[in-house]
């Protein structure tokens, strides 16, 4: 009884992975899977659904399982050298090597936040008919206000709140279509390769990993208790980074499958073929009512918004860690960065007649920017000298540089087959 008494008093029992624990670090994962879900990876989805029904939902769950294993990584340098992805290229890699790189990042988050406004701006469209060059106007100054005028802990929460909207929306919708589930179910593990539907595939494995996110996630990943220091506070964080980018990435193949299936349910039954995001809506209606097609609109244009917030900031990251510095929106440097990628990628879409091609476009800029990104990545968190005991084991950085490869060479073959 004593013994029990007084292994009650204790206050140094090991601290075990709770509920409450794993709450309070679920936030970084989600904001990057707003890359996940943005305007690009809608295109990709729906034409993937309209043409192919449930036959290219596989395509989903391999690009997730890519996509954890890379942010995962990527995630570890920032916890255990306390730098970005930016930061610790210009400060391991060979300088002729590590600056050129992230001067390339910064141009593919141009492209990026060029694509996430068009999204805004086709979504405002959508809704309210407003012009293309106006509503990528409004899209880009709701954006700088929130990034200047919130805190981190404000932009995370309202992020959350887009990415529970969006699911949410695609939840109602497929309320309202009938889909055969064990089918589905099948198509979602079991790859098969349609004819004419390699372009397809292609276009949405490569829409997944992009190069702002894995900037990204290194540098918000950091956000929680970075105060505390040594092997204890290593080991705590990276226990619950994996929780925190599992159940994001989850979060965000349910939302991509969700696309497909709307899709599929929607449009391939009846034989319609969607390339473009405004004739989706148009084809909702009515089928399925104005309910679920403004619902539709509303779900983008929460897309358009958080995806540009987020690649705002990987931009102001970026660009930081080219000057040694960290995120900070309030700092200058963050600041030029911000405004470097947003305003290039607003001036941009006042030249782009046909919005969709855009689209198109910038996913081929990021294609051509990707590879140099994840084989840097790689090899910094494969280095003994870059994370010492925490580097990749052997048969880690095979399959990272495996990873890396695929990515490179799907990516490149779609750039090849889009000219």
């Amino acid at each position: 009884m004593k013994n029990i008494i007084k292994e009650l008093k204790r206050k140094d029992h090991p601290h075990v992975l709770g509920a409450f624990d794993i709450f309070k670090y679920i936030g970084p994962g989600l904001l990057v899977t707003v890359g996940f879900i943005d305007p690009g990876n809608w295109a990709s989805n729906f034409a993937a659904g309209s043409e192919f029904g449930y036959a290219l939902l596989w395509v989903v769950t391999l690009s997730t399982i890519m996509l954890i294993a890379l942010q995962h990584n990527v995630a570890h340098l920032g916890i255990v050298t306390g730098l970005c992805l930016s930061e610790a290229a210009v400060k391991f890699a060979p300088r002729w090597l590590g600056r050129p790189i992230v001067v390339t990042a910064i141009l593919a988050s141009i492209s990026t936040s060029l694509a996430e406004i068009l999204g805004g701006a086709i979504a405002l469209q959508m809704l309210f008919g407003i012009p293309i060059p106006a509503g990528s106007v409004l899209t880009t100054a709701a954006v700088l206000i929130m990034l200047f005028t919130n805190s981190y802990a404000k932009m995370e929460r309202a992020i959350i709140g887009f990415v529970s909207m969006i699911g949410l929306s695609f939840v109602y919708e497929l309320f309202l279509v009938d889909i055969d589930w064990p089918a589905a179910m099948r198509s979602a593990v079991v790859p098969s390769v349609p004819e004419g539907s390699l372009l397809i595939i292609m276009s949405v494995l490569g829409a997944v990993v992009m190069p702002h996110n894995l900037f990204l996630h290194s540098e918000i990943v950091q956000s929680r208790e970075i105060h505390l220091k040594g092997d204890a506070r290593i080991r705590y964080m990276l226990k619950y980074e994996f929780i925190d980018t599992l159940f994001s990435m989850i979060v965000g193949w349910a939302i991509n499958s969700a696309m497909i299936l709307l899709a599929a349910s929607a449009f391939f039954t009846h034989g319609q073929h969607v390339d473009e995001l405004s004739q989706a809506q148009a084809m909702l209606q009515p089928l399925l009512g104005d309910n679920a097609a403004n619902i539709f609109a509303i779900a983008l244009l929460l897309a358009g918004i958080s995806s540009t917030i987020t690649s705002g900031m990987a931009a102001g990251s970026i660009f930081s860690g080219l000057f040694g510095e960290s995120y900070n929106a309030r700092d200058t440097h963050s600041i030029v960065g911000i405004v470097l990628s947003l305003g290039i990628a607003l001036l941009l879409i006042f030249f782009i007649g046909d919005p969709f091609r855009g689209l198109i476009i910038s996913q081929m800029v990021l294609s051509v920017q990707l590879p140099l990104t994840v084989f840097l990545q790689v090899s910094l968190t494969s280095s003994k000298r870059v994370m010492g005991k925490y580097a990749n084991r052997p048969w880690n950085t095979v399959f990272l540089y495996s990873l890396a490869a695929i990515v490179t060479a799907l990516n490149v073959w779609l750039l090849i087959e889009s000219l």
